[in-house]
Formats: C-alpha cells, structure tokens, sequence
C-alpha cells in the first residue's frame, strides 16, 4: 500500500524530501536573478541618460552609444561576479591585495 502511495504522490517509498535541496534551488534563482540584475541596470540607466541627452541636445545617435557602453559595463559586472562565484578574484581585489 505504501508504494501505490508513494508512486500517487511522486515519491519513494520512505524518502523524505531534503530541506537542503531547497536551499540550493533558492540560491540558483537568486544569483540568475543577480546576474539578470547586474546586466539590466547598467542598460537601462544608460539608455535612459542617452534618451534625455538625445532630448537636450536635439541628436539621434547618443541613445545607441550610451546603450552600447551600458552593455559592455553589464556584461563586465556579470563576469566579475561570475569570476567571484567560482572562486577567482577580481583584478582590482588582487591589486588591493598586493598593496597591504
């Protein structure tokens, strides 16, 4: 019977679901979502100051610049942080290291 049981509600018999594997599917979404963060922030504010110059200054071409160079500073936040995730350390932090 506690197998019949078991295969209804998708689990082994005497199996119990580990609080831990939890965790680590949290900590999954949150660094996605840093690195989603890390890599929209810079565009977005980047475009918009592009917009406004564009505005101010009667242009066309300031909002494509600013949205490039915002990102190229996207994509180097996303690799800093990725480098710190897997254990490499920052030019700068290394530099600061050297210095002490």
């Amino acid at each position: 019977m506690e197998d019949i049981r078991g295969k209804l509600t998708g689990r082994r018999c005497g199996m119990k679901k580990d609080k831990g594997d939890n965790r680590i599917i949290y900590q999954s979404l949150a660094m996605i979502t840093q690195f989603g963060l890390n890599m929209i922030v810079p565009i977005c504010a980047m475009s918009a100051l592009g917009v406004w110059l564009d505005r101010k200054l009667d242009t066309s071409f300031l909002t494509i610049l600013l949205f490039a160079a915002g990102a190229v500073a996207g994509g180097q936040n996303v690799y800093r942080m990725a480098r710190r995730m897997c254990g490499g350390q920052d030019k700068d932090q290394r530099d600061s290291d050297e210095n002490n």
